[in-house]
């Protein structure tokens, strides 16, 4: 009887392992919509007004993705090739076309500050686009300080995308930056979990000035 129950306990643990690693998917494939918010009390309300009803759509697929921030005045985009590294930054306004080519060392230069992040996870959640978050205050390097909402459920193959959050053990779901002085607060509304399209990390032929990053760093002079 002692053995049976014994093998019964054994058996129980295995299975709550493997329902705990069906839990968390790994994200391979997606496409994220984050609504912008601006902090209330902005010194510059023009500012505020320009990336009023602004988002943030992350396109998922394997190791690749695609950022693409999206607001009245035009668009920016970071592409990440999974396979080389390279970055690309392709900025659209008006009729202004940039394309800024980044190697691996480059797009690790442009996020030094977000370099280990260090996280402390708090028993406090809520729910964001159904899905269950835990709260988590990261702190930078430089001594920052931002909250975080992240899930447990998703978890990204590929994390380049959002380097201030690489180091979660989930997607984040809605998190703090800054954008000069302004606190802009970033919330998922829908994830969508259709084929992502090759196409989207395709480069533009032509119609945009090429410039590599360091010349972006002199303004493309």
């Amino acid at each position: 009887m002692k053995k049976q129950l014994s093998y019964l306990l054994v058996l129980l643990l295995m299975l709550m392992g493997v329902n705990s690693s069906w839990a968390q998917k790994r994200l391979t494939e997606a496409t994220i919509t984050y609504d912008i918010e601006i902090a209330g009390n902005n010194a510059n309300p023009q500012a505020a007004d320009m990336l009023d009803g602004a988002v943030n759509m992350v396109y998922l697929k394997g190791n690749s993705s695609r950022s693409e921030m999206i607001s009245t005045l035009g668009s920016q985009s970071t592409i990440v090739d999974g396979k080389s590294g390279k970055v690309t930054i392709l900025k659209e306004y008006g009729d202004k076309k940039y394309m800024i080519n980044l190697t691996p060392e480059n797009w690790k230069a442009s996020n030094q500050r977000y370099e280990n992040v260090k996280f402390t996870y708090e028993e406090e959640y809520k729910t964001i686009a159904g899905y269950n978050c835990q709260k988590a205050v990261g702190v930078m390097k430089d001594g920052t300080r931002f909250t975080v909402y992240f899930t447990r459920d998703l978890l990204p193959v590929n994390k380049d995308f959002q380097y201030l959050n690489r180091d979660l053990p989930g997607l984040a779901m809605q998190y703090e930056a800054t954008t000069g002085s302004r606190k802009v607060t970033y919330t998922v509304s829908n994830i969508n979990f259709s084929l992502v399209p090759a196409a989207k990390f395709d480069l533009p032929k032509s119609g945009f000035r090429v410039m590599t990053y360091e010349e972006s760093l002199r303004g493309g002079q």
